[in-house]
């Protein structure tokens, strides 16, 4: 059994698992952290940006020698843990040469199909006059200031994909429910587990009938939206392989959310107006949950909320329909019937609206003091570049950071000098590592699997060693473009035995409780099942006149099979009892030999076999087996 490690960033993981003939990929990860190497893409004409001088490379050509850790195009199937974890799809599914099968719960799929459309719509609407692709060569890239002339492999970087390779990509999906089983080739079963983490989030299980593996991604054991993780389920596992850890240890989210809410209400006392850079799905629901209660206490009823996505619409609805994938809270109020999401009424009384984009309604319904929540939390494309270049220079204003994946400061970056107040408050509600430890303690696998940055302190905090997992064993750290080899081994094989076969065994009892019998039977193997057939019988040959018929010879009879164990003091005094009197015995690892003194011989007595080395004296060496075999039972 491999692992195969194809992503360097521990919370957008991109694994492959080779396990029983089968080759499965755990999630598909987009790391777009690198965006912040490039200028913003703003929707109206930015006199302050396009200033900006460009970077002129001499003219020259690429030749580039792409290596690849594995063949993609044989993998199997794709299992999806959330729909953050999917953003790459269309680059897998479109572009290798795979013809697998994806695996997601629907609220994954749905969400995820939200965020690539938007992701889609986000680089289309803004084209760029022109593109350049010569800057990627290793002995231009030394030439660029940093950090760019400092990334590494900038040649896989790609262009973002477009909305026909993503619609595509998700035609392979197939749905799946919590606990669902799905057959893999006969060799291995998938199961999603919920990892109550977003909507439809969930860990997984894959399994034969003697070896089980857990894949936990992205989980959470806080009270918020989604159904609780399923712990129990992931009890008994040969190995566990970890990733997805909150990104920020330190930051207890409840805090977070209080100090996002009094920063916000400070701004709107004020004068000011909020920005809240965010993604159109997950803890943009929690924040509204939170605001929702804090409106009213805080004064702020009359405080217009805008959301403005292109998926806006859509994603608010999303999260009101899929009521089973929900916490029991929520369901609850389902069937009285009541949203399950505040929001809801904050749409119905006005006091939330959502948007498109800047243009159209928006700019006739626009007023301030006001909150915005639109993306991207890079502040590199979307609506939210207008919103920086028009209130940045404006110190009663500001911008309020809760996504956790972007350096705060490398977003601000473009926009320096910066006059709007900026607020840090990272909400991830992912296992930290003292959570993460204490469900380690009650699943108890046998081996975990992490990546190497959870086995260290962060760097900037390297005295903080209860900021690492610390467990006995230690865990198989693995880094981007490693290959791990699982620390077990497969020992058995579920095999069947046809029922006519089965009838003619005759089974005897070696110890209480527990019979064997012999067998002859053909194996049969397909779809990495095995059956025991019975024997075929030859066909008789028929008799002809120049030959006469040859009687058949009756069929041999197999040796018998010997089992049980040949008893120390039982068999001293046998072979007291025959003459045998000057024996020496020797303890080993695997049993005892004993030295026939006065013979020179030497018998080895193992937990599974018996060695007689006797030379030049076939008699004793048969009378000596005869007194082995008096201790064992035939078959």
């Amino acid at each position: 059994m491999k692992l195969y490690c194809l992503s360097g960033h521990p919370t957008l993981p991109c694994n492959v698992l080779k396990f029983k003939s089968t080759t499965i990929m755990l999630d598909c990860g987009l790391d777009t952290t690198s965006v912040l190497n490039f200028l913003p893409l703003p929707l109206v004409h930015s006199p302050r940006l396009s200033k900006l001088p460009g970077w002129i490379s001499k003219d020259g050509t690429i030749n580039l020698e792409k290596k690849e850790l594995l063949d993609l195009s044989t993998i199997d199937v794709i299992l999806i843990s959330n729909y953050h974890c999917m953003m790459a799809l269309p680059y897998i599914t479109e572009h290798t040469g795979f013809t697998g099968t994806v695996y997601a719960t629907e609220p994954t799929l749905q969400i995820g199909r939200l965020l690539m459309e938007e992701l889609v719509n986000f680089m289309e609407r803004v084209p760029k006059a022109q593109s350049a692709t010569s800057w990627k060569n290793k002995d231009m890239q030394r030439l660029l200031p940093g950090p760019l002339k400092d990334a590494v492999d900038v040649w896989t970087w790609k262009r973002c994909y477009g909305i026909q390779e993503v619609n595509s990509a998700l035609s392979r999906v197939q749905l799946v429910g919590y606990s669902q089983k799905v057959e893999l080739f006969g060799a291995v079963q998938v199961s999603p587990l919920s990892s109550g983490y977003s909507l439809g989030s969930s860990n997984w299980i894959i399994q034969s009938h003697h070896e089980k593996v857990a894949y936990v991604s992205g989980s959470s054991l806080l009270t918020t939206h989604p159904q609780p993780m399923d712990q129990s389920s992931l009890k008994n596992s040969d190995v566990l392989i970890l990733t997805g850890l909150t990104q920020m240890p330190t930051a207890n989210p409840d805090g977070m959310l209080g100090e996002f809410c009094s920063n916000l209400a400070m701004t709107i006392r004020a004068g000011g107006n909020v920005l809240v850079p965010c993604y159109s799905s997950g803890v943009i629901y929690d924040l509204l949950e939170c605001l929702y209660q804090f409106i009213d206490s805080a004064n702020l009823g009359t405080t217009p909320f805008y959301f403005i996505s292109p998926v806006a619409n859509s994603s608010l609805e999303f999260s009101q329909i899929f009521a089973e994938w929900l916490c029991h809270n929520k369901q609850t109020k389902v069937y009285l019937p009541e949203p399950p999401f505040p929001h809801a009424e904050l749409i119905q009384t006005n006091k939330l609206k959502h948007y498109p984009s800047i243009h159209g309604d928006f700019s006739s319904d626009f007023r301030q003091p006001c909150v915005v929540f639109t993306g991207h939390p890079s502040l590199r494309f979307g609506d939210v570049v207008h919103f920086m270049e028009l209130w940045g220079k404006s110190g009663l204003n500001t911008i309020i950071f809760t996504e956790p994946d972007f350096s705060y400061l490398d977003a601000l970056a473009p926009y320096q000098p910066l006059a709007m107040k900026c607020v840090y408050c990272p909400i991830d509600t992912r296992l930290n590592f003292h959570q993460v430890a204490k469900l380690l303690k009650e699943v108890q696998p046998l081996h975990v699997v992490c990546p190497e940055q959870y086995t260290q302190p962060p760097m900037t905090q390297s005295h903080r060693s209860d900021l690492m997992l610390e467990l006995q064993p230690p865990p198989m750290p693995y880094r981007r473009c490693s290959v791990l080899n699982l620390p077990f081994r497969r020992r058995y094989e579920r095999v069947y035995i046809l029922p006519e076969l089965a009838h003619s065994l005759v089974p005897t009892e070696v110890k209480p409780g527990v019979s064997i019998a012999t067998v002859s039977a053909v194996l049969h193997s397909k779809d990495n099942k095995h059956t025991l057939q019975s024997v075929p019988k030859p066909p008789p040959v028929p008799p002809t006149k120049k030959r006469k018929r040859v009687m058949e010879e009756p069929p041999v009879a197999p040796k018998p099979l010997l089992s049980g164990a040949v008893p120390l003091e039982a068999f001293l005094a046998t072979l007291q009892m025959h003459g045998i009197t000057e024996v020496k015995v020797e303890e080993t690892a695997d049993g005892h030999i004993l030295h026939l003194q006065a013979e020179d011989t030497l018998i080895q007595l193992e937990e599974d076999g018996t060695h007689i080395v006797c030379d030049n004296n076939e008699p004793l060496r048969t009378t000596l087996r005869d007194l082995v075999l008096r201790f064992l039972q035939k078959l």
